[in-house]
């Protein structure tokens, strides 16, 4: 292990979950030198998932989420400058240019700066009334105002992906009037089996929130406040409130800029370093190598933000052998459904669907030929623990046994 001084500086572009968790895994790995993190966010580091869900349905602020206490920082001697951007990253001598106009050195360099959502190319999406993304405590925040202010409660979501979906939930739970409008011929097109697509689109039904497919916005056009959504097929959809949620961009520009590897993010080793040995990117911005899955992935969760941060603490601080190597887990909460995905389904070419008892229990298996790739759990946990256990050692399933509910739910009930 390395030895580190009190004199030595690492620096931390990023104060979300990725950077937060590294600063303090840093302390407990034995790193003796300053640790300072920036952040353009004023808001104190917060737990992002609930912005989609309790922070709209109610008035509690992040101080009730916080990542860390406040006085942890305090005793741990790691430094936070709140609402201050780097400007550039300067590889040469080893130093940041800020928004303040400060110069800031470092003897090692975390990137964190996760993504930023994207905002289409809409005609008149610049000029719409009332229209936000939800990805900060503060987009949160200005949905939860508008709609509290708005009479007709009218929401558009534009995007039927996980945060789109969640945001539709939680605004109906508020008493709004909610249609998502989807792109593709299917919710969750990109990232799930048709079966569950399927299911959610359901759910939200069942709960009066209007599902529609293959609608492409074209335009919005605002008069007195109104927006009007309209799609190529000629369809126009009126709105108070529009939240758009359709994906998102990596924040890639300074490593770009300061010459680092980028390829669908920043590209890193098993350490989480980049091609300068003094410089790291974890969570949402990296692009890393998956041993179990044998080819390189970018995963936008808090799972890899947290796992990911103390891989880099251990290899900064000097261990040897470090790899990170964990199997991806997401889940979303929408209604009364609790979704836990463990694997990564791409690839696949078969699918079991297992459906429990209790009324919107069941799972869906995701395989390649023989091979169990990932499991989505819908209020199954039990799915989704035992999925776990065999994705990371590999284990065949029979996957006649797995589909017949008549056999117990038990671990070597499948073998």
């Amino acid at each position: 292990m390395t030895t580190t001084t009190q004199s030595q500086v690492c620096v931390v572009i990023g104060a979300s979950h990725a950077g937060i968790n590294l600063a303090f895994a840093l302390r407990r790995e034995g790193w003796e030198g300053n640790i300072i993190l920036y952040d353009i966010d004023k808001e104190f580091p917060y737990h992002r998932p609930p912005l989609s869900k309790a922070y709209l349905t109610s008035e509690e602020g992040t101080e009730q989420s916080l990542l860390f206490p406040k006085e942890n920082y305090d005793d741990e001697n790691i430094t936070l400058k709140l609402g201050i951007s780097v400007k550039s990253i300067n590889r040469n001598d080893k130093s940041i240019n800020l928004s303040d106009n400060t110069v800031q050195s470092y003897d090692k360099l975390v990137i964190a700066t996760g993504a930023r959502p994207f905002i289409p190319p809409i005609k008149g999406i610049e000029t719409a009334q009332n229209l936000f993304p939800m990805r900060t405590a503060e987009d949160a925040a200005n949905i939860r105002k508008a709609f509290n202010a708005s009479t007709k409660k009218r929401v558009i979501v534009i995007g039927g992906g996980y945060i789109g979906l969640e945001t539709a939930a939680s605004l109906k739970k508020l008493g709004a009037q909610v249609v998502v409008l989807e792109r593709e011929e299917r919710i969750l097109a990109r990232v799930t089996a048709p079966i569950m697509s399927e299911f959610f689109t359901e759910l939200h039904q069942s709960n009066a929130v209007e599902i529609l497919t293959s609608k492409n916005v074209i335009s919005i056009e605002t008069k007195n406040d109104i927006n009007s959504v309209i799609c190529d097929d000629n369809s126009t959809y009126e709105a108070d409130l529009i939240v758009v949620g359709v994906g998102i961009k990596v924040n890639t520009e300074l490593a770009q800029e300061a010459d680092l590897v980028i390829e669908n993010g920043i590209k890193v080793d098993a350490t989480a370093r980049t091609n300068d040995e003094h410089i790291y990117a974890i969570g949402d911005c990296s692009y890393h190598y998956n041993p179990h899955y044998k080819t390189n992935v970018r995963l936008e969760s808090v799972q890899n933000a947290v796992d990911q941060a103390k891989t880099a603490a251990k290899a900064i601080c000097g261990q040897e052998n470090v790899v990170y190597d964990t199997i991806p887990w997401f889940w979303s909460d929408q209604f009364d459904v609790k979704l836990q995905m463990v694997g990564l389904s791409n690839g696949y070419n078969d699918i079991v669907t297992r459906k429990e008892e209790t009324k919107n229990s069941f799972s869906t298996w995701y395989f390649r030929d023989e091979e169990l790739l990932a499991v989505d759990a819908v209020n199954f946990a039990k799915a989704y623990m035992l999925g776990t256990r065999f994705i990371k050692s590999g284990q065949l399933i029979n996957k006649t046994k797995l589909s017949d509910t008549t056999i117990p739910f038990k671990p070597n009930s499948f073998i």
